[in-house]
């Protein structure tokens, strides 16, 4: 089956998969044999032990350090680029590793100090299946990288890089020479939006699976790198954990699976997306800290209401150990988040990405949590207040401001960026569109807003409202109304690495209010009142890496 869905297409293409992409795909999943398949088994070569998966596709690990150290595919060799293997982080060091074959399920374990990670094939399936159990701190294993050979794969995407362009941050943004930028950062997608990654030459595809990240952090809107392609070779991620512009605690616990896949050249089976696969053969083999189904619970709500329609709207799950979450169906909110450990999570509404209700949920294993319907205050989402003027509604997101579609796939100086000074005026039709969705200490600070009063307006005070989703080097907004300078605000907690540079505006939402006297509004009704809006700190660099901050709305209140 694996072979005769998809004839080949003439050009190599470049894939990020979708859940949507795999509808007609060719499978790849358990289903999923070779027509003329090998004989399912393992072997020891002296220093790996080597699988044949009785399909298209043998693997050898490493009987020393757990590393994935050969990939072959139809007699085609993939992994490797630069000498490295494919391994958890950078390669784990010597480790104890063993080998059990269980009926059609053969299954490798590296044990590595506390952390334990495994790999299994299915009899017949062109598939690798993936564990980690990060027990502590005390080994570094945030990611899994597979290590793909130069030249198998062709793309020019946002998120490749190769040497030979220009360095224009750090050693992972790049220039080309048209003034396109490119870095393994941009990845384009939360985690919310992908299923799998990985590349396709149209007779061949690649790819990996992302596990459900429940013991990841961050949430379903967090970004994080998934993949390169260079000119030694390319790379495809597994992030268990990616301290970058990170806003909770690092989870532990086994995490997985995440799967290896390789097709005739079509999007991976759905029956290998997290939410979707099951793994009912794994119950029974000893992984440390699995749980099955059966040990697992669900919630359910019944709907939700006070939402705004024109919104998608998001239902997650938090707690120290783990995390999930589901959408809410757009007729009346009702929700599901299956496969959930037993015990007491957070459960947070989100208009598009803004908290706009939370409550505790308790869930249990084998049963389901079902809630009543959920009435979100008026009062809870900021965009039901009154205002004289709005500049971009409240998400938790920039969107809709100048440059930030851009910004989650390119870096601040890339040629096709708008000018990131533009001062707008209240009326124009153009306000959030014209308004740059980021500001820095060193690039555009005292951005200016244009408005006028009615006499009425202009004789009480008013608030002012500036809603940030993230900062770099603690740029908070300090603004000055005609003649009249706020205070410097405290900072909010943000984290503390690039962030508005390598694709993500996701930090924490904050708001910054400013209560504006009436002594400061111009008496004149006929003239216009001047907002400034500067970025303030005492720390960053220069240019892009000076403070900034991404903004999410602006207003000032009736």
């Amino acid at each position: 089956m694996s072979g005769t869905a998809n004839r080949p297409v003439r050009r190599r293409t470049f894939v990020l998969g979708t859940a949507a992409a795999a509808g007609t795909a060719t499978l790849a999943g358990p289903l999923a044999q070779s027509a003329s398949a090998a004989a399912f088994g393992y072997s020891d070569d002296g220093s790996n032990y080597v699988v044949d998966t009785g399909a298209n596709l043998v693997f050898k690990v490493s009987k020393s350090n757990g590393d994935l150290t050969s990939l072959v595919y139809r007699g085609v060799e993939y992994q490797g680029y630069g000498g490295m293997n494919s391994h958890i982080e950078s390669g784990l060091g010597t480790s104890t590793v063993s080998v059990k074959q269980s009926g059609t399920t053969i299954l490798i374990s590296v044990a590595y100090g506390t952390l334990k990670h495994y790999y299994a094939a299915r009899s017949g399936e062109n598939n690798v299946y993936l564990w980690t159990n990060k027990a502590d701190t005390s080994v570094s294993a945030t990611r899994y990288i597979v290590r793909v050979k130069k030249g198998l794969f062709l793309n020019d995407e946002p998120d490749s890089y190769t040497y030979t362009n220009s360095t224009i941050e750090a050693s992972d943004v790049f220039a080309k020479s048209d003034g396109q930028t490119r870095s393994k950062h941009f990845s384009k997608l939360r985690v919310m939006d992908y299923s799998h990654i990985g590349w396709t030459t149209g007779s061949v595809g690649l790819w990996i699976v992302r596990s459900n990240h429940e013991k990841a952090s961050g949430g379903p809107f967090y970004r994080s790198l998934l993949r390169h392609q260079s000119a030694d070779g390319g790379g495809l991620y597994e992030i268990l954990y990616y301290g970058q512009n990170q806003t909770e605690a690092q989870r532990f616990g086994l995490q997985g699976p995440y799967v290896i896949a390789f097709t005739d050249g079509g999007a991976p089976s759905s029956s290998l997306f997290p939410g979707t696969l099951t793994t009912s053969w794994a119950d029974s083999l000893g992984i440390s800290g699995y749980v099955a189904a059966s040990g697992r619970g669900r919630v359910a709500g019944v709907g939700i209401t006070g939402r705004n329609t024109a919104y998608a709207y998001t239902v997650g799950l938090a707690n120290s150990a783990a995390q999930y979450w589901g959408s809410a169906r757009a007729s009346d909110g009702y929700y599901s988040i299956g496969g959930v450990l037993p015990g007491t999570y957070t459960l947070t509404v989100y208009k598009s990405e803004l908290a706009v209700y939370s409550t505790q949920v308790t869930v249990s294993a084998g049963g389901t949590t079902t809630l009543n319907s959920i009435a979100i205050p008026s009062s809870n989402d900021p965009s039901n207040a009154s205002a004289i003027w709005r500049i971009n509604d409240w998400t938790g997101t920039p969107s809709g401001f100048k440059n930030a579609d851009l910004m989650t796939y390119a870096h601040p100086s890339d040629v096709r960026a708008s000018a990131w000074t533009g001062n707008v005026v209240i009326g124009s039709g153009s306000e959030t569109s014209a308004f740059p969705c980021y500001i820095w200490k060193d690039v555009n600070s005292g951005l200016l807003v244009y408005f006028k009063l009615t006499a009425a307006q202009a004789a009480a005070a008013h608030t002012l409202r500036i809603g940030v989703t993230t900062a770099y080097a603690n740029g908070r907004p300090q603004v000055v109304v005609n003649s009249w300078t706020s205070a410097i605000p405290s900072p909010p907690t943000q984290p503390d690495t690039r962030s508005l540079t390598n694709g993500s505006y996701r930090g924490n939402n904050h708001t910054f209010t400013y209560s504006v006297p009436a002594s400061a509004w111009l008496t004149d009704t006929s003239q216009y009142n001047t907002l400034k809006i500067n970025v303030v700190s005492g720390s960053g660099l220069t240019s892009y890496l000076s403070a900034g901050t991404a903004i999410d709305a602006i207003d000032l209140l009736a």
